[in-house]
């Protein structure tokens, strides 16, 4: 009984592997067929030659989306970042919605094809910072600057590897820690 039970097991194993591979074999593929094609329908990105009227057309294009109630763009090179703003009373799933709003108008504009949209309120208000910084002729220094600042709120502090430079602190942290 036991001997009928395991061939019973490998003839199903062997007839189900033959099936996959005579299925396989009748499927289409695309390497067999050298004529599908696939055509772009997304517009193509343009070369931005205007930074500030791009800044500009696409802050306009993103404000007029149901929920944003203001917007900052930034074009460096050929891309663009846009931050907007929302009733800071919406919850998550609301503000992920109107985000994806934005992004599908821009997906439909050749400016905006390639755009990268935030709804963080503080990249958002330091993209707003770039553009004024820009506007009174200090674009790098200013992009460094704010750069600077938001590298710094996302990069960790891990407190094993902090090394108090001044011994008096030291010795303070150590006094506190004893303490509790």
């Amino acid at each position: 009984m036991y001997h009928k039970l395991i061939a019973a097991i490998a003839i199903a194993a062997i007839t189900a592997g033959c099936a996959t591979v005579a299925r396989n074999e009748t499927s289409p593929s695309p390497q067999n067929n050298g004529t599908v094609r696939a055509q772009q329908t997304s517009p193509q990105k343009k070369e931005i030659t205007n930074p500030e009227q791009v800044a500009k057309h696409l802050e306009q294009l993103a404000m007029g989306i149901k929920g944003v109630t203001n917007a900052h763009c930034v074009v460096f090179g050929n891309t663009a970042v846009v931050g907007i703003n929302v009733d800071s009373k919406l919850d998550r799933s609301r503000v992920g919605t109107i985000k994806y709003s934005v992004a599908e108008a821009f997906h439909k504009d050749p400016y905006g094809i390639d755009a990268i949209v935030t709804a963080d309120m503080d990249l958002s208000q330091r993209l707003n910072e770039i553009g004024a910084d820009i506007r009174r002729g200090k674009p790098l220094s200013g992009f460094a600057e704010e750069m600077a600042d938001i590298i710094g709120r996302i990069v960790p502090q891990v407190p094993r590897e902090v090394m108090p430079q001044d011994p008096e602190i030291q010795q303070r942290a150590n006094d506190l820690h004893k303490l509790h």
